[in-house]
């Protein structure tokens, strides 16, 4: 209890959640009057970082950082276009697959929606869409980041969890898919309803030309998870050929990537990472933490007086995610709550681990898109000067239908897991 008061006491006056985490383990040390832990707080914050799979990180943030200064976010979005443009409420759709081809690249709910934004939203408002609703879609166009690889999300979950990285990538497909499905049914009812207007008629040769001088750029998506799929590579080592494959297009393609804008893409690119790795480090020390407090243990107690079956744990899981999500951003979360709820989930319920990451990594990407906090709605509101509240209400049926995935995703295992060998 004194740690409990100790990490909620640091965490409000604004210190950042990796220091709250390590600050945390110290005040355990203390009041547990054993100072030999202390020789063990280095190695276990050294050990967290341990891992081959967290070489992902920096590369996939790296992917993402060479597809924006190579142009190559302004072409997928005319791909999409191409596609489903002049269909009611077109550019609704376009944001929306847009998002899904750009998730396969960035794999961050708020880079994506900071991108996205810039792009979507001033053409949606000229064409006559509400900013408030064109705002919030974007936002929920970022929540495919961290569900479709690559997703750094799933890589801190498979090093928390100590399962394979690239089968957690592989879990996110179907899901993702799904989720970009349903949004779509759920644009194409509002779009009768509140008669979104038409993006402008593109002929068959428009739309053949557009798609044939725009589909280089998905060579990146196919390198990535096409090598994980076929065996050819792990998830790090897709991460490098996905790097080298984004420059190729960036350089030869689009003509827009230099190679002396590379330096300054490698020190963005390894700022993130290290703050993200900082966190997985304080991860380990807070879990070896809870291990000591047995929190695990008592929680799995109460869980099981509450929960009889896995689909019931499930369903109890998903409403305590989704509400620690809407205070925590999405890595935080995970750093939180993947030490106490998996080894419930993994040894009381028998729940595969990887149905159980892919279903806490969506829950956690919803609570960017919820009150209070609501992050990714911050995010498009700083872009594009719209209401985060606003933008909540009027997207409301996309929170909706995310929560029925949520539900389908927790019975279901073989949704998260038919593409696992």
């Amino acid at each position: 209890m004194i740690t409990s008061a100790a990490f909620i006491a640091i965490m409000l006056v604004g210190v950042p959640i990796g220091l709250c985490l390590c600050l945390a383990g110290f005040v355990y040390i203390i009041a547990s009057g054993n100072p030999v832990l202390f020789q063990s707080y280095p190695l276990q914050l050294f050990g967290g970082v341990d891992s081959y799979g967290l070489i992902a990180i920096p590369l996939f943030i790296l992917i993402g950082e060479i597809m924006n200064g190579g142009g190559i976010t302004r072409r997928i979005v005319d791909m999409a276009m191409a596609f489903v443009g002049s269909l009611k409420g077109g550019l609704a759709y376009v944001n929306i697959l847009a998002n899904m081809f750009i998730s396969s690249i960035l794999g961050s709910a708020t880079a994506q929606v900071a991108i996205m934004a810039q792009i979507m939203v001033p053409e949606m408002e000229k064409k006559g869409y509400d900013k408030t609703f064109a705002a919030g879609l974007t936002a929920y166009g970022g929540m495919l980041g961290p569900i479709i690889p690559p997703s750094v999300m799933f890589v801190v979950y498979s090093v928390l969890a100590q399962v394979s990285v690239s089968d957690m990538l592989i879990a996110g497909i179907v899901p993702g898919v799904i989720l970009t499905v349903m949004f779509c049914i759920v644009i194409a009812l509002m779009g009768y309803i509140y008669n979104y207007p038409k993006a402008d008629y593109q002929t068959p040769r428009q739309r053949v030309a557009t798609i044939l001088r725009t589909s280089p750029t998905l060579l990146i998506p196919i390198v990535i998870v096409g090598s994980i799929l076929g065996g050819l590579a792990n998830a790090t080592e897709s991460a490098a050929v996905g790097a080298v494959a984004a420059a190729l297009v960036g350089k030869f393609w689009t003509k827009e990537f230099r190679f002396s804008q590379l330096p300054q893409m490698m020190l963005r690119a390894g700022i993130y990472s290290a703050i993200v790795l900082f966190l997985v480090a304080a991860a380990a020390v807070f879990s070896w933490v809870l291990v000591f407090g047995k929190v695990p243990q008592e929680t799995a107690a109460w869980i099981q007086s509450v929960a009889k079956d896995p689909v019931s744990f499930m369903l109890l899981c998903n409403v305590i995610l989704l509400v620690i999500g809407t205070v925590i951003d999405g890595i935080p979360g995970l750093i939180m709550t993947v030490p106490i709820l998996l080894p419930v989930a993994t040894e009381v319920y028998h729940i595969d681990p990887r149905q159980f990451g892919v279903v806490v990594v969506i829950n956690l990407v919803l609570g960017l898109l919820s009150p209070p906090v609501g992050l990714c709605f911050f995010v498009a509101a700083a872009v594009t000067g719209a209401k985060p509240g606003k933008m909540f209400m009027v997207t409301l049926p996309l929170f909706g239908i995310s929560c029925i995935l949520l539900v389908l995703l927790s019975i279901y295992p073989s949704l998260s897991l038919v593409l696992i060998k």
